[in-house]
């Protein structure tokens, strides 16, 4: 079994710029070699050609408090080449952003730990849906007005859920990641899947990995990174 990472965060209002340097490898993370492409779609005529212009001005001009952006984080299988990777990462991207304003990066860097390469991908969607009606971009992130549209701004699609609901989307969305990610293993001649489920939903014991971060990797030597790296493969 392969394992599975898909991770759904919400951006702060004033975090949203600094998140499209970091996924775009820009900024103060230009020295990073691991972007392997960055795509966008659905944006508004004033940011057709540059998203970072619709989320810098999402920093600006969205409620305080509120949501700039949603950030996606999915795993792609290592199994496949950079260009199924990417063929993959927009499939996932078409599947939850819909026709929501996007912004896709995927990076291939190599692990500290194990010396492979581990492509995913990031995700940046806007809740401020299209509707056909130009507004500024001071307009767009407005209130909506159900009544008069053309003087509010755009409708979020999202809120309104209760927890459990918000907890069943969350869980559709990683069925759909796996499901996509699957088909592709199958369709380039791989036996191995991705499981969204779980491990208790499973009925696994085992308990989830661990995560050593970078700080903790550096301070491994190369007999206790080859040693975790075995251990991990003998839980799986």
């Amino acid at each position: 079994m392969i394992p599975y990472h898909f991770e759904i965060k919400s951006g702060a209002r004033g975090t949203a710029s600094e998140f499209t340097n970091y996924i775009t490898r820009m900024g103060s993370h230009s020295e990073r070699e691991d972007l392997i492409a960055t795509e966008h779609g659905n944006m508004p005529e004033w940011a057709e050609n540059d998203p970072k212009l619709f989320f810098k001005a999402s920093d600006k001009y969205e409620r305080k408090n509120g949501s700039a952006f949603r950030a996606m984080t999915f795993n792609l299988p290592k199994g496949l080449t950079t260009e199924q990777c990417k063929t993959l990462a927009l499939d996932i991207t078409g599947a939850l952003a819909g026709d929501k304003p996007y912004l896709i990066a995927i990076h291939a860097p190599v692990s500290s730990l194990a010396g492979e390469s581990h492509p995913h991908g990031h995700l940046m969607v806007s809740d401020r849906m299209p509707d056909g009606i130009e507004r500024s971009p001071e307009q767009t992130f407005k209130r909506f007005n159900r009544a008069h549209p053309e003087r509010g701004g755009r409708e979020k699609g999202s809120g309104g859920k209760n927890r459990m609901e918000q907890r069943e989307w969350v869980v559709a969305q990683r069925k759909i990641v796996a499901d996509l990610t699957n088909a592709a293993l199958a369709r380039h001649g791989h036996w191995e899947r991705v499981d969204h489920r779980t491990l208790r939903d499973q009925g696994l014991r085992r308990k989830p990995e661990r995560y050593l971060g970078p700080a903790r990797i550096r301070t491994m030597s190369a007999e206790e990174k080859t040693q975790y790296v075995q251990v991990r493969h003998r839980e799986r």
